[in-house]
């Protein structure tokens, strides 16, 4: 298992547990054994490390990989999302492991970013592989979406982009998706596929998110519009101040990484007809965003996002 110390990960080491798989948790130091699970530490970007303090020479009948660029920034979306994922592919395919489970992004089905051609190259390489490989593509997390309860909860406006339906996703929860994962291990029908996959019920707008959230909170919905054209100034400015100070090319296209989920759907890209398809973007899971919204109102539940938190 990749990419345990996530949110995704955990949650996915939890369902690979419950459903009587043993599990080894291979990456950096930090990780906790929860009983059923060996942790081993070492750097998935060191071949020689993969080999040694991860495979160990032992059998193993499938890798799980959760794991993916903190950031998105072309060096890391490198490094990780392709590199460290093809040397761990090299490593399995030597110790004869049959089988490897990815969870990659919707958004790579209309790649303008770093970080999705290099999830791309390493899909091509795994479906090349030889393995049996599911590759599994996710909408928006509850966490990615839930970064304005505490705003809304002081009495600030939910902040949307253009009206607040340039974009529609179907949010699934880390533990729907995790079931989803586990059950490419021994489910034929979801091997060999790469494998869109939403949370239940319609696809939602961020303005309907917005009313959702102050539904719960007993309010009227209060909205700021926020312009794309805003997040364009950014960029070019950012870019143009990157050529001279190159910590502001990464932020450049942490703007651009922005930009896109601010105007692009998380639902399955039709491209003959050029547009988002939610009625072809599969379900999954009795988890709903709501319900999550209502959790974290309620102290039960936390949106982790850790460096990745935007909204305050």
């Amino acid at each position: 298992m990749l990419g345990a110390t996530g949110t995704i990960g955990r949650a996915t080491v939890r369902a690979l547990i419950r459903h009587g798989h043993a599990v080894v948790c291979f990456g950096r130091a930090g990780a906790t054994a929860s009983p059923g699970v060996t942790v081993r530490e070492g750097d998935v970007t060191d071949p020689v490390s993969i080999a040694r303090d991860g495979f160990m020479g032992q059998h193993f009948d499938a890798v799980v990989s959760c794991l993916a660029s903190r950031s998105g920034v072309p060096r890391d979306a490198w490094a990780i999302d392709h590199q460290a994922h093809l040397q761990v592919l090299r490593a399995a395919q030597t110790a004869g492991v049959p089988q490897m489970v990815l969870l990659s992004a919707i958004c790579v089905q209309k790649p303008l970013l770093a970080f999705q051609e290099a999830k791309l190259a390493f899909e091509a390489a795994l479906v090349e592989s030889g393995l049996t490989w599911s590759i599994v593509r996710p909408t928006a997390f509850f966490k990615s979406l839930s970064g304005q309860v505490d705003r809304v909860r002081r009495g600030k406006p939910f902040l949307v982009f253009g009206d607040g339906t340039l974009t529609a996703c179907k949010p699934i929860s880390d533990d729907d998706l995790a079931e989803f994962l586990v059950g490419c291990l021994t489910d034929p029908a979801r091997q060999n596929r790469v494998l869109p996959i939403g949370g239940p019920g319609e696809a939602q707008t961020p303005r309907e998110q917005g009313e959702q959230l102050f539904a719960l909170l007993g309010r009227e919905p209060r909205f700021k519009h926020v312009p794309v054209l805003l997040l364009d100034t950014i960029i070019g400015v950012l870019s143009v101040l990157g050529r001279v100070v190159p910590p502001l090319a990464d932020k450049a296209q942490l703007a651009r990484i922005g930009r896109y989920y601010a105007t692009e759907s998380m639902l399955v890209w039709d491209a003959s007809a050029q547009r988002y398809d939610a009625a072809a973007t599969p379900s999954t899971g009795q988890d709903t965003l709501v319900d999550f919204f209502a959790r974290r109102l309620r102290g039960e539940a936390a949106d982790d996002r850790g460096e990745h938190a935007v909204f305050k």
